[in-house]
């Protein structure tokens, strides 16, 4: 038996967030396999007089439904056969290849089977498959869906949050509702929220699919992705549906102008308890197969609720973007999943973002959660209300359109009490509800439903079935909120409505920007290397860099602009500084800057105390200081050296107005000093005053114990250093090298210092 200590740093990990997610391991009998299982079939396929009779290893007598339709409206048998041919990696190569045009590989894959699009994705590495990802998505322009939803259904806070998501840039928002008996007030809530401030954004109720198309018939919503298909007859049956019904709901949908969308994504067979053994990733094509023979535009795809189950398997996150890379190549519109949270760790979040961002989507998310994660019905998303700015971060580190654009908290704060009023007006001028102006100021300043107070859950009960005893429709709401001067949203409301009409945006990949569908049909995806492809429109860039807490030099000044012009009265020059003879002498040699354009340092101690703490310090250890400018340099070394070699001990401090400071000895070389403090932000002036002792320690021939300033962990270069960036430029400009070091003197009717 081993007698080796227990190691903490176990439990230093299992104290992780990381330590909440669970890990499967790989057992293909259960269903847990991502990209091959022994139970999937071999790709093949067999024609005869014009017709296909074997599909993966099945004969036409052993097909089940999703073969047969499959067969029936999926597969080309112009192209079958060549493209079946085909070795898997030779067509792995042409998706990563710039030279191979993406009409050509889309042609390919309509003559292939589920297993042969899982042998050549399975062949790629997670990098080539986002690259080709890159390469096959259908529109020009990346996109993003959000998520807006709250725990109370409360339609005022349904509108406010609308209202943000929009201002945000996405082009789609998604409700659904905690009970079902609220969809109608939740619908009307985000679609009147929906056209504050901008017009065009689609809007979808996910409720049964029945009750979904009637609140789309009513003009509400302008999009459904609640059409779910499955990889198993027996998935599909357990659903109650087959691809004929879900087909006839499909055009049912593009009958009445609403664009739709299939929802399917790896793991939902094995939830289901339906896997047939197969793997995770074949049994999704055989969804993307089944919904290109639908003839629907795209898929909601890349998990969706089973993203979490996947992700627990060995290369997981690796499916999920390929099968997203099979829809694309299919030439479906792929709103890529990222709609849910699959893990507790931010490090496994933010990782499985980033090859969708980098490699744009027709819509990154297909539910990003605009709101708060307690909030969202749908349960929380892989990213939250509480991680946009992250999110807003990523696409500035990156250069990347991630279809999300900054808003000050002046814009966020105007359009949710305009949303707020807005939806108020509707619901009084129809006759729903009265609000009370506490209610308004209530959500208003909330960010989510624990700090709201307002309707009565069974009150939103009633809002709803009014709507739907009174048949009101969308035009009834457009009405009312010209009626009460709410002209633009009247406007915006209408130009959905119109766009109902023409039926633009069912093409593949449409989205409304300006009041103009663009999709892949009119601004398809060219990439073809560099140099091609989706460039972002300078105006664009500026958005996306545009986060807040911009650091600039301007500020940065602002910070410091207390007697800027000629030395403080408390620091007066007598003179050029000369060679000192005291052998306890501490020099304590000052930056260009210190006490002139710069007064605080990075953790914000006044100058003048940072000085008086050295000071003092020396004179306790019974050392004497002394003050000296140098102005040919402004490093913290040199700073240190240049004073030693001043000093008749030989020994200084050398210090910059932001607070690093260092020991230094004349006998050293320039950067091997005694002591180091380089962590100004969280150096205090009790270290300064130790540091003013050690020195003078120094000068007796002791050995002090260091100073040690402890950080704690935390990442100070990113907390502060462009702050010190701009801090040390200002220091260098100030540089003359042929500047002799000048004896300053404190002024000791103006010391204000902490050690006094």
């Amino acid at each position: 038996m081993s007698d080796a200590p227990h190691w903490k740093r176990f439990d230093e990990w299992d104290s992780r967030a990381l330590h909440f997610d669970q890990f499967s391991a790989e057992d293909p009998e259960a269903g847990f396999s991502t990209f091959q299982s022994p139970f999937d079939p071999e790709p093949s396929i067999r024609i005869e007089n014009g017709k296909i009779i074997e599909v993966d290893g099945k004969t036409e007598d052993q097909f089940d439904i999703l073969d047969a339709y499959i067969v029936a409206h999926h597969l080309d048998i112009d192209v079958a056969d060549e493209a079946m041919a085909m070795d898997p990696v030779h067509i792995a190569r042409l998706l990563v290849d710039i030279n191979v045009p993406r009409e050509e590989l889309e042609r390919l894959a309509r003559g292939m089977t589920p297993a042969k699009l899982v042998s050549v994705v399975s062949s790629m590495s997670a990098l080539e498959i986002t690259f080709a990802y890159a390469k096959m998505r259908q529109r020009e322009a990346p996109g993003n869906q959000a998520h807006v939803t709250n725990a109370k259904d409360d339609p005022l806070q349904l509108a406010a949050d609308s209202a943000i998501a929009v201002a945000l840039g996405f082009d789609e928002i998604e409700t659904t509702m905690r009970v079902s008996s609220n969809s109608w007030a939740n619908a009307m809530a985000c679609a009147v929220g929906a056209a504050v401030g901008r017009g065009g954004v689609l809007f979808q109720c996910a409720i049964e699919e029945a009750e979904e198309l009637q609140i789309g018939m009513a003009g509400f919503t302008s999009y459904a992705e609640t059409i779910s298909v499955y990889g198993t007859e027996n998935a599909f049956l357990d659903g109650d549906d087959t691809p004929w019904s879900k087909a006839f709901l499909t055009a049912a949908y593009a009958s009445r102008g609403i664009k739709a969308r299939c929802t399917s994504g790896a793991g939902a067979e094995l939830l289901m308890g339906f896997h047939d053994k197969q793997s995770v990733l074949y049994l999704e094509a055989r969804c993307l197969c089944l919904q290109r023979a639908m003839g629907i535009q795209g898929t909601q795809n890349g998990g969706i609720d089973g993203a979490p189950i996947t992700s627990t398997m060995a290369g997981g996150m690796r499916e999920l973007i390929a099968e997203n890379l099979i829809a694309v190549w299919l030439g479906l519109e792929c709103a890529s999943g990222n709609d849910t949270r699959v893990s507790e760790s931010e490090i496994r979040v933010g990782a499985k973002i980033t090859p969708y961002l980098l490699a744009g989507s027709d819509l990154v998310c297909s539910g990003f959660g605009s709101i708060c994660k307690y909030d969202n019905t749908f349960n929380p998303s892989l990213i939250n209300g509480e991680e946009i700015e992250d999110y807003l971060a990523l696409q500035r580190d990156y250069q990347v359109d991630g279809g999300l654009t900054p808003i000050t908290e002046q814009q966020a704060s105007s359009l949710r009490i305009r949303a707020i009023r807005a939806i108020t007006a509707v619901f009084e001028e129809l006759e729903l509800a009265e609000v009370p102006e506490d209610w308004i100021q209530s959500v208003a300043a909330s960010s989510g439903s624990r700090d709201t107070s307002t309707f009565p859950t069974n009150q939103i009960k009633k809002i709803s079935e009014t709507i739907q005893r009174k048949k009101l429709t969308a035009v009834d709401v457009v009405r009312a909120l010209a009626k009460r001067g709410y002209i633009e949203e009247a406007e915006n409301m209408l130009l959905m409505l119109r766009q109902r009409i023409s039926g633009d945006y069912l093409q593949t990949s449409g989205v409304i920007r300006e009041g103009k569908v663009i999709s892949a049909l009119n601004s398809p995806n060219s990439y073809s290397g560099p140099g091609t492809g989706y460039k972002m429109p300078a105006k664009r860039w500026e958005e996306i860099k545009g986060l807040r807490h911009i650091q600039t030099r301007d500020k940065v000044l602002e910070r410091e602009s207390h007697n800027e012009i000629g030395a403080p009265e408390w620091l007066q020059t007598t003179g050029t500084a000369e060679k000192g003879r005291n052998p306890h002498e501490v020099v304590i040699g000052i930056s260009p800057a210190f006490g002139t354009r710069l007064h605080t340092t990075t953790a914000g101690h006044e100058l003048i105390d940072v000085l008086l703490s050295l000071c003092q310090g020396i004179e306790h250890a019974g050392g004497v200081p002394r003050i000296v400018r140098l102005r040919h340099t402004a490093d913290t070394s040199f700073l240190g050296l240049s004073a030693a070699l001043l000093s008749g001990s030989g020994y200084a401090i050398g210090i910059q107005a932001k607070g690093t400071a260092v020991i230094h000895q004349a006998n050293r070389l320039p950067h091997m000093n005694l002591e180091l403090f380089s962590n100004a932000p969280v150096t205090t002036l009790e270290h300064y005053y130790a540091m003013g002792q050690n020195a003078a320690h120094y000068t007796f021939g002791k050995s002090p114990e260091p100073i040690i300033v402890p950080v704690d962990g935390r990442s100070l270069a990113a907390r502060y250093h462009v702050r010190v960036a701009m801090l040390y430029a200002l220091e260098t400009e100030m540089i003359d090298p042929d500047a002799e070091p000048m004896e300053l003197v404190l002024a000791l009717g103006q010391m204000r210092g902490k050690h006094e």
